[in-house]
């Protein structure tokens, strides 16, 4: 938790906000409380990883609803400063890789808000394929489905 005034920064980022679906200004202790949960997270289908740049954290990846042989791929740089230098490619190439050969996963899923286009470049430069646009009632957000099926992954 040491990092978590690291976090407490990418909150006030306009732009990260926007990128992720993360309401701008949440309380601090809020924040602090989501993200103890996420640090300390034990459950058998979710595992998250930070991501280090020049020894400070700089975002997370993550694989969700693990079951069987599919997960969802979640990544996140929280320092827009750092957006666009390969960080989020490198780390999200390496967790589906582990994933592979670790968990045996041959189908991720993935998805990002419609506005975000450097993770959906992201998304189809490592292989996946963008899915039909779903409209959630309840969000009135858009996000765009992405999915990656392999047999092997290097």
């Amino acid at each position: 938790m040491h990092d978590f005034q690291t976090v407490l920064s990418w909150s006030r980022d306009n732009s990260f906000c926007a990128a992720n679906g993360w309401e701008l200004n949440r309380s601090q202790e809020e924040l602090y409380m989501w993200w103890s949960h996420c640090v300390y997270n034990q459950q058998p289908n979710f595992i998250r990883l930070g991501i280090e740049f020049h020894r400070r954290l700089a975002g997370y990846v993550d694989l969700a609803d693990i079951h069987s042989n599919t997960a969802e791929l979640g990544i996140a740089i929280g320092d827009s400063s750092l957006w666009g230098r390969g960080i989020g490619n490198t780390a999200a190439k390496k967790m589906i890789t582990y994933g592979v050969d670790h968990l045996g996963i041959h189908l991720f899923r993935a998805e990002t808000h419609i506005t975000n286009q450097r993770a959906q470049k992201m998304l189809k430069r490592i292989g996946f394929q963008e899915e039909k646009i779903q409209v959630d009632k309840e969000d009135s957000s858009l996000h765009i489905p992405f999915s990656l099926h392999i047999n092997s992954y290097n």
